[in-house]
């Protein structure tokens, strides 16, 4: 049952081919005749069966031909009732070799493979490549070689150019998959299938659009996390909408999102083809980077000085040898060498020359990456100082890149580095450009890795009070708040903001600003005007009762001339901030198409989209993200010490950013925010002015789907008592848990160890830990059991240790409606009672997320463990495919 269920599609041990008329349409013909030619021309380890011309033979017939996996390369009148055939072998999977199929029978094929239980690649596609088993189930020409790096592509073409581009490169594959847009096993399904497989250690992935985006976000988390995933992505969009109704959702372009987006699900992404095949040759190499310090070594200050010119442009950081390293330097190499942080060698240097800085730079921890440059000088021998580099590759320990410059010169050295693995560019900027997108891997890992509750630790917001008010105002058919119901929805989140009352006449503003206290603000109040100051709908630091009289006349005159069409409610009257030295700031909510819900941060005030200075962040936040996405704008440099002014009060901006996102995982109906201005200082913050759209959503409150990121499910952590009367915590795993995860396998006995992996390894590997503890709540769930053990010191007091004694986990079936249960339990808490609550409980939650079934695999030599089974009323079955294991299964 761990077996993925793609496995006959991209792995499969038998194939049944159905190969057309060749006389169909010339495109056609040429799609089969390029997939006949080089699928047969390669020793498949499997069987494959032959059925040429068209389909006509009874199910008799076929009957020998069942298979893993059928191969259609056919005309598209054909398809379908080849397609019919292929289920009734029961054949487990399908390629589709097509062209030229409208959306309409390209939903009938679907319907087809859904009926009978076919995995279909296709139809629209150019197929798959598996080089390892010799398999080249595709029309995309020869096999290409064996490695490590998978490709999925949805545009043929785009596949093509890869792999022409991989065989003069040295770059081997895993898998090569090219996605039709009208193909049932779309990219996320492939993803899945590619995070298990064992032979691929990076994944190219190139977009040209997405139909579902939490679904592309949970597959594309789950394969970064366990190896390194770079895209391409086309068709980017302009920034934002004309009809947006605040700055956020003008401003917030859905480029920007899906970048926020991939960086988040800990993906790294290029914006050319030129940056791909980089980024390729370096994830090809053995090394990949563990931080964003570059050493740059050469034998000429030029070529150096372009190369760190551009560390700068794309904030990487020069790497920096301690002083006791460059004293032990200078002795091996050239009196004529500078090794300040550039490490010039000078035109003197040699082989050995190079050998002791490459040597130098890969045993020093201030080092994650070395760029060695070599300028063809007369007298230099580029191929001895290649052969350097090519004898060091397996030692170094730490990426490893070269640039050897020029073209006549430097031939037969490049084919040095080309055969030792050694990425080598012709131009410094393209080396480092390609160290930089490679090294982000590591740093969005970081991102992937923060896994926030919708609620933060902050005081509990009012829940009911928000909901209601939303729906008053969705009740009179109308989506703009006032500022007044704006500001009454930040509150109920505990933002805070000016007190605002709204005046229908000259006198209430004249009362209203008397009981306030001076010097107050006058805004004009309507749901059909977006930006106040744009129709001269804002006075500031009025200060007096005949200002505000004559103040809010004027503006209702003004504001009517220029927008007659407006339905004028009056003018607000508010304190003014009272914080003279405060930085103008802006938070925004918009909603993108694809990925929901985005929140904005940056430089606020009238000038906003002019100084168009933003950073945006997919919700839910937690003070990790929050610190981040302030750092990333330029305005952030004025929070500190500025022009005088003390710093602001950075960690109460933080919280606000919380509140936001708390607002935005809460209320569903939730569409576009501004909080402009936020006014910062040394203090605090305060919002002075707000504007809220909201809308009906199918999403239900606390059911998170309008969001594109699964939040931590806080809520479902409760206390239990073992048989003893000690307590324990029983809460969702966190991506923080891994040590003590880890932990928990390392105490387990042998036995124990094997019933529950089926293995005798000892602990878990870096890539099983991650797997464990860095999960999608969509799809599956884990709950751990947690014990603080108190140990008495020599001085009386008591030191706490915190240990997960016990696991049971589900994961989703493609299907979506059974999962896959798992459980382990601590050695010393046996009998405790443990195994049955963790079983209820991950049965609780599977049941809650609709699921149908629940079943496990348990060995049948363990029988504490089929004992539990069938006291939770479980139907223990015998398991077929393997007699050593009984499948247990419980309707839900």
């Amino acid at each position: 049952m761990n077996k993925h269920y793609l496995s006959s599609l991209f792995s499969p041990r038998s194939v049944v081919v159905f190969a057309g008329d060749l006389n169909a349409t010339e495109l056609q013909t040429s799609v089969t005749r390029v997939f006949l030619q080089h699928l047969e021309s390669k020793e498949f380890q499997g069987t494959v069966t032959y059925l040429d011309s068209r389909v006509k033979g009874t199910l008799g017939d076929l009957a020998n031909s069942r298979a893993d996996l059928a191969i259609l390369a056919l005309p598209n009148a054909e398809l379908n009732a080849a397609l019919e055939v292929v289920g009734r072998i029961q054949c487990r999977s399908a390629l589709i070799l097509s062209i030229g199929v409208d959306a309409a029978q390209a939903k009938s094929l679907h319907k087809i493979a859904k009926q009978h239980g076919i995995s279909l690649l296709g139809p629209n596609s150019l197929g798959f490549q598996r080089p390892k088993a010799h398999l080249n189930a595709s029309a995309l020409g020869k096999l290409a070689q064996p490695g490590s790096l998978a490709v999925v592509s949805q545009s043929g073409a785009l596949t093509s150019s890869i792999l022409d581009w991989a065989a003069k490169n040295g770059v081997g594959f895993s898998a090569v998959v090219s996605l039709g847009v009208n193909t049932a096993v779309d990219l996320a399904q492939v993803l899945d299938f590619l995070a298990d497989d064992a032979a691929t250690q990076t994944i190219v992935v190139y977009i040209e659009g997405i139909k579902n985006a939490r679904r592309f976000m949970s597959s594309l988390r789950a394969a970064a996390n366990s190896k390194p995933v770079i895209v391409l992505k086309s068709g980017r969009k302009p920034d934002g909408s004309k009809a947006a109704l605040t700055h956020s959702g003008n401003i917030v372009g859905s480029d920007a999102i899906f970048d926020a987006a991939l960086q988040r699900a800990g993906a790294v992404r290029v914006h050319s083809m030129v940056q791909l095949f980089a980024a390729a040759k370096c994830l090809s190499a053995r090394y990949l980077p563990v931080g964003r310090r570059l050493a740059i070594i050469s034998n000429g200050g030029g070529p150096a000085v372009l190369a760190a010119d551009f560390v700068n442009e794309v904030k990487l950081e020069m790497a920096k040898l301690p002083a006791d390293v460059v004293k032990n330097l200078y002795k091996k190499i050239s009196p004529y060498a500078a090794l300040e942080e550039l490490i010039d060698l000078s035109q003197d240097a040699n082989a050995e020359h190079y050998r002791a800085a490459v040597t130098a730079c890969a045993h020093c921890n201030e080092v994650d990456g070395i760029l060695v440059i070599l300028s063809p000088i007369a007298g230099v021998d580029t191929g001895a100082i290649a052969q350097v580099l090519a004898d060091m590759q397996a030692t170094v320990g730490k990426p490893l890149i070269s640039c050897w410059m020029g073209d006549e010169k430097v031939t037969a050295a490049r084919t040095i580095l080309f055969k030792a693995g050694i990425p080598s560019f012709r131009t410094p900027e393209a080396a480092v450009d390609a160290f930089n997108h490679v090294s982000l891997f590591h740093r969005n890992q970081q991102l992937l890795r923060q896994v926030p509750p919708p609620l933060s630790q902050l005081a509990k917001p009012d829940l009911e009070g928000a909901r209601i008010l939303i729906e008053s105002v969705l009740a009179e058919r109308r989506k703009v708040l006032t500022e007044m119901e704006s500001k009454a929805l930040l509150s109920a989140f505990h933002i805070p903001v000016t007190k605002t009352m709204l005046a229908r006449s000259s006198t209430e503003a004249m009362l209203v600003a008397n009981q306030l206290g001076y010097p107050v603000a006058l805004k004009i109040d309507s749901a059909d005007i977006s930006h106040k100051s744009d129709v001269q709908g804002v006075l500031l630091n009025v200060a007096n009762a005949t200002g505000v009289r004559d103040g809010w006349q004027n503006m209702l005159q003004r504001v009517t001339q220029l927008r007659p069409d407006a339905k004028m409610n009056g003018v607000t009257v508010q304190n003014m901030s009272g914080k003279p030295e405060g930085r103008e700031l802006f938070i925004g909510v918009s909603t993108d198409e694809l990925f929901g819900p985005v929140i904005s941060f940056g430089a606020g005030g009238v000038m906003i989209e002019l100084i168009a200075d933003r950073a945006i962040e997919l919700p839910p936040l937690n003070q990790f993200l929050a610190h981040r996405l302030i750092d990333r704008v330029r305005c952030a440099e004025m929070l500190g010490n500025w022009r005088g002014s003390p710093p602001v009060h950075r960690e109460a901006l933080e919280q606000i950013l919380l509140r936001v996102s708390e607002m935005v995982c809460a209320l569903p109906q939730l569409r576009e925010m501004d909080i402009n201005p936020l006014i910062i200082d040394e203090h605090g913050a305060l919002a002075v002015d707000a504007r809220i759209v909201v809308d009906h959503s199918p999403s239900e409150p606390g059911h998170y789907e309008h969001l594109a990121i699964s939040p931590y499910p806080s809520d479902k952590e409760t206390e239990w008592p073992l048989r003893d009367g000690r307590i324990y915590v029983l809460r969702p795993l966190h991506p923080h848990d891994a040590e003590m995860l880890q932990d928990l396998v390392r105490r387990l006995s042998p036995e124990s160890r094997y019933f529950r992996f089926v293995s005798s390894m000892r602990e878990l590997s870096d890539r099983m830990l991650a797997k464990f503890t860095l999960i999608d709540y969509d799809r599956e769930m884990a709950l751990v059991a947690i014990y603080t053990e108190r140990h008495p010191q020599e001085d009386g007091s008591f030191q706490e240790t915190t240990r997960i004694i016990g696991v049971s986990r589900y994961v989703t079936n493609p299907d979506k409606s059974t999962c896959e249960f798992s459980l382990l339990i601590a050695d010393d808490f046996a009998g405790q009672g443990l195994g049955t609550r963790l079983m209820q409980s991950i049965i609780d939650v599977a049941r809650s997320r609709g699921l149908a079934y629940i079943e496990g695999l348990v060995l049948t030599n363990n029988t504490n463990m089929l004992r539990l089974m069938r006291s939770l009323e479980f139907d223990v079955r015998s398991y077929p495919e393997d007699p050593d294991f009984r499948l247990c299964v419980k309707a839900l």
